[in-house]
């Protein structure tokens, strides 16, 4: 899917929503798209409760676009959503799959009450730059297969302390790298280095761990929203009226990264 790129000064956001957003700490990144750079203003993590999220998500001014790392759309009563099930067909083998959502499982879900939430203020699903406002649902292991040239999902969610934090400090040297994207350029304020700081991470255990891994993917989650936002190539598995996932286009591969 090409889309052409509209002339772009406003905030956008990466949401890694949790699956039970009332008891589960969300991470939230907002940043500042102005023509082909991104800069990160604003990263949260740990935030529970559907009220805190859109609270933050008010505040941010001139809030256009929305990328949402959970199901938007869920109209399925049992089984996976039609685009899940495409997107199956092309990254199980890389080990970057997604899980079923339904109605039986989540019948209240968090995350279509968001989706809600935007369209109401104007944003709406798969909505060009030149629209009030938009929101697309993303994922992240795929989308990290695409903007880093890598063969297979990288591991950094489930394992031991340790090997979470070495999946971590990779994740987060690949983030450092979009500083430079001729793309879009990511700019990191020097207040948020500690989340990609390899001696940082290095320390963290426990809660403090998980939370950065929720910081990283939001920012991934941004990341998504500003190629989105500036009209680079991507791929939708599925639609609007049974939900749908974007992906970064691996044809226009953020880095010329080997592949690891």
């Amino acid at each position: 899917m090409q889309r052409s790129s509209a002339h772009n000064n406003y905030r956008i956001a990466g949401i890694d929503l949790a699956w039970n957003s009332e008891r589960n700490g969300s991470g939230i990144a907002i940043g500042l798209l102005s023509g082909k750079q991104v800069s990160l203003e604003d990263l949260h993590s740990g935030v529970i409760g559907m009220g805190n999220v859109t609270g933050i998500l008010e505040r941010a001014h001139n809030l256009r676009g929305v990328a949402v790392d959970a199901p938007l759309i869920i109209e399925n009563e049992k089984g996976a959503r039609p685009c899940e099930q495409a997107l199956n067909k092309v990254y199980r083998a890389k080990w970057a799959g997604c899980y079923p959502s339904n109605q039986t499982l989540f019948p209240d879900a968090c995350s279509v009450k968001l989706s809600k939430w935007l369209a109401a203020r104007g944003m709406l699903h798969l909505g060009l730059g030149n629209k009030p406002g938009w929101q697309i649902e993303c994922y992240p292991h795929p989308a990290i297969i695409e903007l880093f040239n890598l063969e297979k999902r990288h591991k950094y969610k489930k394992g031991t302390p340790k090997e979470k934090q070495q999946g971590q400090i990779r994740l987060a040297q690949y983030i450092r790298t979009l500083c430079s994207s001729s793309i879009l350029a990511l700019h990191i304020p020097e207040a948020f280095a500690a989340i990609l700081d390899d001696e940082h991470i290095q320390k963290l255990a426990g809660q403090g761990l998980k939370d950065n891994e929720d910081a990283l993917d939001a920012i991934i989650c941004l990341y998504i929203a500003g190629l989105y936002a500036i009209g680079n190539e991507v791929v939708v598995f599925g639609d609007v009226q049974e939900g749908y996932i974007v992906v970064p286009s691996s044809r226009q591969s953020t880095l010329g990264i080997e592949k690891s």
